[in-house]
Parts: structure tokens; sequence; C-alpha cells
């Protein structure tokens, strides 16, 4: 039996998968199970950021789970505590991290976070948290209602109280009350349809917020790790928020979130806690990924990769206005919008034939999120083939 049949047998059909299966990548070139060679346009959703088999990350894995892969969290765990360390320095914000296995549940862990702030401190209970439309923050069921996209709350209610959406970031203040803990905005929405949002009009929620004592927690799971050009988008924002959560890109593919926050004393003992978060193979992994892109940052390569693929993407998309009406993203997450939905799934249909990997976001909205440390060569192949797959619709 062939693996796609086995997939069609025993796993549970959640996922339109594409006919392909890969089976070993090297930067941003995958090779599938043909031989057939792919530029990765993706990096698995955000998540490859140093790269398909990094040899940095991949040998300190090696070394670590030749040792220890895991111990439970009533002991403590060396690289887990570097983890925060590296984390926490590269931030530039005063916090500590709790590590758990994805993005649902560091956004999780936020919540909870502004939940317990807002029983505790003030005359009232707070436990409201705004979100904004077309956000998206996860998969469990609190962060499904978490996120401002109806057509995700089909058949999963009853959902936890306490979620109010806002339209634009405009709109926040107006669904701020009495009983508002917290506010959770994704400064670029990925799943959204890669929109940023406006530096200002961030700066002036953060003030605002600030000068009520309502948290702000900013969804970094798809915009951090220098996926927007700094460490985090919250630095490229020039804002300090209250809490952070992170996943995709932190691990190099070993499964990872972390929720950092300022208000140290939040937790207790038993408030909070993850049987395999932080463990000694996924913090190990973060170690190396930190530290192999913090060097690629502070060297320049980023900004020179980051100019190499924009301009690249600007001219593609200035050659092809007659599919695309216009370009939107931050550093290395961009996007061309499409004029319509029929034209983008055959755009990413023939670009998957021609040899080059791009996403969805959104109804209309080609999604580029590419290794970091990309090369040149790759990005000019990358671009060819989808110069090719656009030329015949």
């Amino acid at each position: 039996m062939n693996i796609k049949e086995l997939d069609k047998q025993f796993v549970l059909p959640t996922y339109a998968r594409a006919d392909v299966e890969f089976v070993s990548g090297a930067n941003a070139t995958l090779t599938d199970s043909n031989g057939k060679k792919y530029i990765d346009f993706t990096s698995g959703i955000g998540v490859a950021n140093a790269g398909h088999a990094n040899k940095r990350v991949n040998d300190a894995i090696c070394k670590q789970i030749s040792n220890l892969t895991h111990m439970s969290n009533l002991y403590y765990i060396a690289p887990q505590a570097r983890a925060a360390q590296k984390i926490v320095q590269a931030s530039g914000y005063d916090m500590m991290c709790f590590f758990g296995n994805s993005g649902a549940e560091a956004n999780e862990g936020a919540i909870k976070i502004a939940r317990k702030f807002g029983e505790r401190d003030g005359e009232v209970k707070r436990y409201k948290i705004i979100t904004l439309q077309h956000s998206f923050h996860g998969r469990t069921i609190t962060t499904v209602k978490a996120t401002g996209q109806e057509s995700m709350h089909n058949y999963f209610g009853p959902f936890p109280d306490g979620f109010v959406y806002a339209n634009t970031m405009a709109d926040v203040e107006a669904a701020l009350d009495d009983h508002t803990c917290a506010v959770m905005i994704e400064l670029v929405q990925g799943e959204g349809g890669v929109q940023p949002q406006d530096k200002e009009e961030v700066q002036a929620l953060a003030a605002l917020l600030k000068s009520k004592n309502i948290l702000l927690i900013v969804d970094e799971v798809q915009t951090g790790v220098y996926r927007t050009g700094k460490f985090l988008a919250s630095n490229v924002y020039e804002i300090e928020p209250d809490v952070i959560t992170l996943a995709k890109g932190l691990g190099g593919g070993v499964p990872i979130g972390v929720v950092m926050t300022r208000l140290k004393d939040v937790f207790s003992a038993g408030d909070h806690g993850s049987t395999f978060g932080g463990n000694y193979l996924s913090t190990t992994a973060a170690c190396e990924v930190v530290d192999v892109l913090r060097e690629y940052y502070e060297s320049g390569d980023l900004e020179k990769t980051t100019l190499l693929f924009d301009q690249s993407l600007e001219s593609f998309y200035n050659a092809h206005k007659n599919i695309f009406t216009a370009k939107v993203g931050i550093g290395m997450m961009c996007g061309l919008r499409v004029k319509d939905a029929e034209t983008l799934g055959n755009v990413i249909s023939n670009a998957r034939k021609e040899g080059v990997m791009v996403l969805k976001a959104g109804r209309n909205t080609l999604r580029f999120l590419p290794p970091l440390t990309i090369t040149k060569e790759e990005i000019d192949e990358g671009f060819k083939s989808l110069t090719r797959a656009v030329a015949g619709l």
C-alpha cells in the first residue's frame, strides 16, 4: 500500500493535500519522492526560517537526542533556561517565558495570563478579550473563538465566553468596557490575507491600553523570529506589548510554542503546565535556531536577502498586473492580491507543477514565506518557475 492509500485509510481528512510527498530538503530547495526538485517559498508555512535541514540545527538536535530527549518540568532543564534567555535577549524586552508545543498553546497561555490579570488586578472581574475580524489565533476551542473569522466557528460551539471582535484597529476603543482585560492582535494578519496593521494606529492603541491598565497581547506566531526583519514585529512597530506569543519559526521544525510576558508574577506553581513543553529536544532546537538567525541578522545578510526577494517579487508583480492587483507585506512575509479566487487556485496549482511552492492566505492572496536564508540562486529559480506558472493563465 502506498503512502497516499495509507493516508486515506488511516488519517482523518482534515487537510486538502496536494499529490506530493517530499523526502528531503536543503535550505529553500525540496525534493519529492520522484526526485523532482522544488523551490520552497513557504518554509512549511513559516516554520523553516533557518532553512530546511540546517546543519547547525540538525547537529544540535542529534547531539541532544543522543543524551536525553525529554524529562518532565518537575526538574531543571538547562536548554529550556538557555532558550528563554536567548529569546528574551533577542526581543529586547524585560520578560519571562513559558514553553508549550504550538502557537495555539502559546495563545491559550496568553489568554490565561490575561484572565488571571483581569481577575486579580481591578475592582471588578475583567475577562473580556478583544480581537480583530479576519484574525487567526489557533484551532483549540478557545483560540478558535478568539479567531475573528465566523466560518471557523461552525460546528464547534458552545464556546468560552468573553471574546469580542472589532472590525478594525480604529474600532477597538469603542469595544472597551469595564470588563475588558486584554486586546489580542496580529501586527501582520497571516491567515487573514497578509494584512499589516498601520504603525501609528498600533502605537496609539498600545498607549491607550497602557493608560487604562488593559493588556496588549501580540500574537507573533507567524511574524516572530526575524520573519518581518527584526526578531519581533513588535520591534518593527516600536511598541512594548505586555504579552507576546511565538511558535512556528522558533524550533526549526520541532514543535514548540512560547508565551512571554512582562507580568513575571502572574502565574504561581500549578496555574499552568505542559508535559512536553520546553523539553530538551525542542528547546535545544530553539537555542540553535535563535543563534543562527541572530548571527544572520547582525551580519546584515538578512536585510540583503530580504531586499533581493522584495525586488524579485516587485518585478514579478509589475510584469503580471493583469493577474495581481496589489503587493503587500513586511520583510519576508509577503503577498500578492489576486483578481479572483479561481485564478489564485490556478496559480498555486500551476506553480507546484512548475516546481515552486506558494501559499494561499485569506480569500484572494498569494502568500510568500520563504526561508529567511534563501539564496539568490533559489530566489531566481523560484521566480522563473512562477513566471512559467502564470504564463498560461
